[in-house]
């Protein structure tokens, strides 16, 4: 498996360049190219639609609620085309005339963690919990700020108590495999593989849980994108799995030491352009965090 990471940048253009989703194999077990969606594209109904509420906020008949839940909506639309400064700006303006929207301080939260502003990252998830106690997506996603912020300690017990509200999201459980391998490996492991085998056979949860099962080694690699390749043949779908399956493989990596693995996966992570995905937004962070230990390495 590992040799096909020699040739990712060669297959990465050529894949690019050719517009397809389909994949090579070398001698039946060694991937040649990675296996590629099409990057996603703005499209004309998404121009529409934000020009259209742009004409909608000039009305001054709005009620503030109305107003508010306007500027919420082009922020998503604006957040789903990667442009997050204005995306943050209208979720600003939606909270200044209304601000009991949960929703909309998870949002900020998502962007001052990708800013490393974690003072303010934390201030906002507590409010959207605030509104929000049993949200699992603010809960996680203050843990996963708390990570990134060095906090590792606070991180581990508030993504404990998102998975007592919902043991079945392989995602939380990710979470705290990567959270809690930064104090004891053996536990996160242990943990994650007890996780696994107490999963439940749901329909919606299977691809979660397949990406749990390639971060323990307990399927093969390319197993995995085999599966996903053939069973998924709408390229959105495709385009945000991908996303996903490359960032918790560089995760992999990256927890290994194996740098140059993980940003190879990391950047097939962002070239998807699922923007609105928190992992193409954390991808960034990891590569950050790699050039850091990387540089401190040297100067050691």
């Amino acid at each position: 498996m590992a040799k096909w990471f020699l040739t990712i940048l060669t297959g990465l253009g050529l894949l690019l360049s050719a517009g397809c989703s389909s994949f090579v194999h070398q001698q039946d077990s060694e991937w040649l190219y990675a296996p590629m969606a099409r990057p996603l594209q703005p499209t004309i109904q998404q121009e529409v639609k934000i020009l259209r509420l742009s004409q909608l906020l000039q009305q001054k008949e709005l009620t503030d609620e109305i107003r508010a839940k306007v500027f919420h909506e082009r922020g998503n639309n604006y957040d789903m085309l990667g442009l997050k400064n204005l995306a943050r700006l209208d979720f600003e303006q939606s909270l200044r005339f209304y601000p009991s929207q949960p929703e909309v301080f998870n949002m900020l939260g998502v962007y001052y963690t990708e800013i490393n502003d974690f003072d303010a990252a934390y201030e906002s998830f507590d409010s959207a919990l605030e509104l929000a106690p049993e949200s699992v997506y603010a809960g996680r996603n203050l843990a996963i700020a708390l990570y990134y912020g060095g906090r590792a300690r606070l991180a581990r017990d508030e993504i404990e108590q998102v998975i007592a509200k919902n043991s079945a999201d392989p995602f939380s459980a990710l979470w705290r495999y990567m959270i809690v391998s930064e104090m004891d490996a053996e536990t996160a492991r242990k943990e994650l593989m007890q996780s696994y085998h107490a999963r439940q056979p749901e329909q919606d949860n299977a691809w979660g849980w397949s990406l749990v099962a390639m971060m323990l080694g307990e399927t093969d690699d390319s197993t995995v994108f085999k599966q996903l390749l053939q069973k998924t043949s709408d390229n959105t779908v495709l385009a945000r799995r991908l996303t996903e399956a490359y960032f918790y493989l560089g995760k992999r990596y990256e927890m290994q030491a194996q740098y140059a693995e993980a940003v190879a996966l990391y950047k097939l992570a962002i070239s998807m352009n699922v923007y609105e995905y928190i992992e193409h937004r954390y991808a960034f962070l990891e590569l950050e965090r790699i050039y850091h230990t990387i540089k401190d390495d040297h100067s050691s």
